[in-house]
């Protein structure tokens, strides 16, 4: 995609369509005299009629029926210029995006002022343009024979603005990191999953490792045999896949302190193993590791943007399979870090590759650690599709967190996790944890398993098994994978930089 910043002269525009914010404030309008050149006074009496909509996220599409290359205005309703907010505005763009797509319009022109309002300014408005119409495009790729999808792409975007060109780039350019993080995570979480197997997974992780030049360690079966990680090499027993574990870091400094830890679930395809799910239960499994893609695609971001953070990423990925190798309910399995753990559901499988995740993440030096998987239905019944559920030991590192979610606009609750609760999940009379209490408090059990892990470290635990995958398109994408929490993972580490910097 080509990016151009150019002064705000409709009559030089040489793309095909120009995009208009719309508010429903008169004095929006002051500045139009040139728009009103290519419809006269109608344009006035078409606003005031309702046949230009002011309505939020409505569009209307008008010819200019003038000589040049602008073909169409696109009039995009805001509603009240008072009540506009940055998340909403981030939506409005997704549906600009969406009908780029559909009108297969490859070059536009967008004036950046007439999006802004008092809590809205220019650099605010060209980064969620940026980044909700990135959003917007993504389309789910399909392996059909004949495929509806259009081979769409966005060619030409000129930023129609009086600021400064090279600061208006650069948070054009930003917003654009972000969005395609989060569409390459999105196209992760939508691969087949005898496409998107583990090793392929790792081959993803390395390639990505080269790009922005982190160091990376890759173990296999043999190498987690000989560490003793036995958590995941036993949800691993079951299948004929090859289990992997990835590890990349960043290094921001030389010395290798103060580290964050992004810690990922990658599970292929989930079964539920000898706990087997139904068989609805069981279609859509090839997206239990939208912890994993949440990881790779913030990753991703941090390899663009380097904050002044050291970072360390670790993803365990396996499938979860049936066979006569699988393991079983009642059996006792060691953890890498030596705990033992008593199995009463091979459907808790999740919690177990996270459990020795976390455990080499710490080994590796992170100094807090956020974990991140599509866990638990339980999330989804207390909180809905629309909520990601968390889990803290440390209420500063979660406020530092929850005003990064804020800032993204991803809904993030915190959870309770009591001594009770933690009492549940040691209960057993053959190992020193059990990895299934019950189903009550179902999300707050699995996520308090991987705590007996990460024991006093700084830690925040999120639960995306509802926020990972949207059951029809929305504002910001299609039905699918949404990549979710990639640009809030980001986020974090980005403000923790900058908190590092100020003390």
């Amino acid at each position: 995609m080509n990016v151009v910043v150019t002064g705000v002269q409709f009559n030089e525009i040489q793309t095909e369509v120009l995009i208009v914010g719309t508010y429903k404030n008169p004095e929006n309008t002051k500045d139009w005299s040139e728009l009103v050149a290519f419809y006269g006074s109608s344009l006035e009496k078409w606003l005031k009629a309702g046949d230009v909509s002011i309505n939020r996220k409505k569009l209307t599409k008008l010819p200019t029926l003038q000589e040049g290359k602008l073909q169409r205005i696109f009039f995009v309703g805001l509603g009240d210029r008072k009540t506009l907010t940055q998340d909403e505005l981030r939506d409005i763009f997704g549906t600009i995006g969406k009908e780029l797509v559909a009108s297969k319009t490859t070059n536009v022109s967008i004036w950046l002022d007439s999006f802004t309002n008092e809590e809205i300014d220019i650099e605010d408005a060209t980064y969620l343009a940026a980044e909700g119409i990135g959003l917007g495009l993504y389309q789910v790729p399909n392996y059909k024979t004949t495929s509806n999808t259009t081979d769409y792409y966005l060619d030409l975007v000129e930023l129609l603005t009086n600021s400064d060109e090279q600061e208006i780039l650069s948070y054009f350019e930003i917003g654009q990191v972000y969005a395609e993080a989060v569409n390459e995570a999105r196209t992760l979480v939508n691969m087949p999953p005898n496409v998107l197997t583990a090793t392929k997974m790792a081959e993803y992780a390395k390639e990505l490792a080269e790009t922005y030049d982190f160091e990376y360690e890759e173990l296999g079966k043999a190498e987690m045999e000989e560490l003793g990680m036995g958590a995941i090499l036993a949800v691993n027993q079951g299948s004929t896949e090859e289990p992997k574990l990835m590890v990349m870091k960043y290094r921001a400094n030389d010395e290798w302190s103060d580290v964050v830890g992004l810690v990922g679930k990658g599970i292929t395809y989930d079964t539920g193993g000898y706990s087997i799910k139904t068989k609805d239960g069981m279609v859509g499994m090839k997206g239990d590791m939208g912890g994993a893609a949440a990881v790779l695609g913030a990753m991703r971001i941090i390899g663009e943007t380097r904050p002044n953070k050291n970072v360390i990423a670790v993803i365990a990925s396996t499938d979860n399979m049936i066979s006569g190798n699988a393991f079983k309910p009642d059996d006792v399995i060691t953890s890498y870090s030596g705990k033992t753990i008593e199995i009463l559901n091979t459907d808790a499988e999740g919690r177990l590759v996270l459990a020795d995740s976390v455990s080499y993440a710490k080994q590796q030096g992170a100094n807090y650690i956020v974990d991140i998987a599509t866990l638990t239905g339980g999330v989804i019944v207390a909180l809905g599709k629309d909520k990601t559920g968390a889990l803290s030991n440390d209420d500063a590192f979660f406020e530092t967190f929850k005003e990064a979610t804020e800032e993204t606009g991803e809904f993030v609750w915190r959870m309770p996790l009591t001594e009770s609760d933690k009492k549940r999940i040691r209960k057993s009379d053959v190992a020193d944890l059990n990895n299934s209490p019950g189903r009550d408090g179902h999300m707050i059990f699995g996520g308090g398993f991987v705590g007996e892990f990460v024991e006093n470290t700084p830690w925040i635990h999120l639960d995306i098994a509802g926020t990972s995958d949207a059951g029809s398109a929305y504002d910001l994408g299609p039905k699918g994978g949404t990549g979710a929490m990639v640009r809030s993972l980001a986020t974090l580490v980005e403000r923790m930089s900058l908190e590092e910097i100020e003390e």
